[in-house]
């Protein structure tokens, strides 16, 4: 009799107090692992920075004057990447294999929490990054930076780093945690070299120009120009292909994830 009637009974949603508690306890989870981290946050953090104090600023004298703005946007497009795929293409893959994922999957907790606190970790590392390097940017290279240019920037790195956290979900579900650092660096790097991000595309072969759309750094790339004032053309189509690539790679993941965990 009680089986029947434990059986019968309705399950009794969870109150929405607890299911924002269950997000929040989880988007702090991640933080403070990746936070206590240093294998992923040093690069994530101290590259970027490192890059920019060395070409955008000691060897500035050596380019054009436009060198420190046009860095400073090139080098914040580097520096959101890799919270998003590094955070989850590295991290997911390894949790997918040593059985994380199934055991987060199997908690009481709401199914998005897991993927929002990795992207608010993704989120914050991309803040911060953005938010050095316009310091380093204001203090140490002088850039004549309007208020609104600073703003513009600081949001265009901070949602910039989305179509990546979703580009690093799609490759957490196809590759092996073991040849996961690899196989993402191999994307991670020749990405940015060949979106125009460590020399103007004009300087490099028309092949290399006209595949250059294909990547989503080069989009974000060109947003950062016309944040800094550099920008050539309309900001639409860079939001809309963003968007669009985002699209595909959630659609493509999502997918995955239902049908192999």
């Amino acid at each position: 009799m009680n089986a029947v009637l434990s059986a019968n009974t309705p399950i009794q949603p969870m109150p929405r107090g607890r299911v924002l508690g269950a997000y929040l306890q989880e988007t702090r989870a991640e933080v403070l692992r990746y936070l206590r981290n240093p294998g992923f946050l040093v690069p994530t953090l101290f590259l970027p920075l490192a890059f920019y104090l060395m070409f955008g600023i000691f060897l500035a004298h050596a380019n054009s004057a436009d060198a420190p703005r046009y860095l400073l946007a090139a080098y914040g497009t580097f520096g959101v990447m890799a919270p998003g795929l590094f955070g989850f293409g590295v991290a997911l893959s390894m949790e997918r294999d040593n059985g994380l994922l199934t055991l987060k999957r199997a908690l009481p907790m709401p199914p998005g929490a897991y993927l929002l606190g990795k992207m608010a970790m993704a989120m914050l590392a991309a803040a911060v990054v953005s938010g050095l390097l316009l310091a380093m940017a204001t203090f140490l290279a002088h850039v004549p930076l309007t208020a609104t240019q600073k703003l513009a920037l600081f949001a265009t790195d901070l949602f910039g780093t989305l179509p990546f956290c979703a580009m690093g979900l799609m490759l957490g579900m196809l590759i092996k945690g073991t040849g996961a650092p690899g196989l993402v660096n191999l994307i991670y790097l020749p990405m940015a070299f060949l979106s125009g991000l460590w020399f103007p595309l004009t300087m490099m072969p028309k092949a290399v120009q006209q595949l250059a759309p294909v990547w989503p750094a080069y989009h974000l790339n060109q947003l950062a120009l016309d944040a800094v004032g550099l920008g050539q053309g309309a900001a639409w189509p860079h939001v809309a292909a963003l968007a669009g690539l985002t699209a595909v790679f959630l659609a493509f993941a999502i997918r995955r994830l239902r049908r192999h965990g």
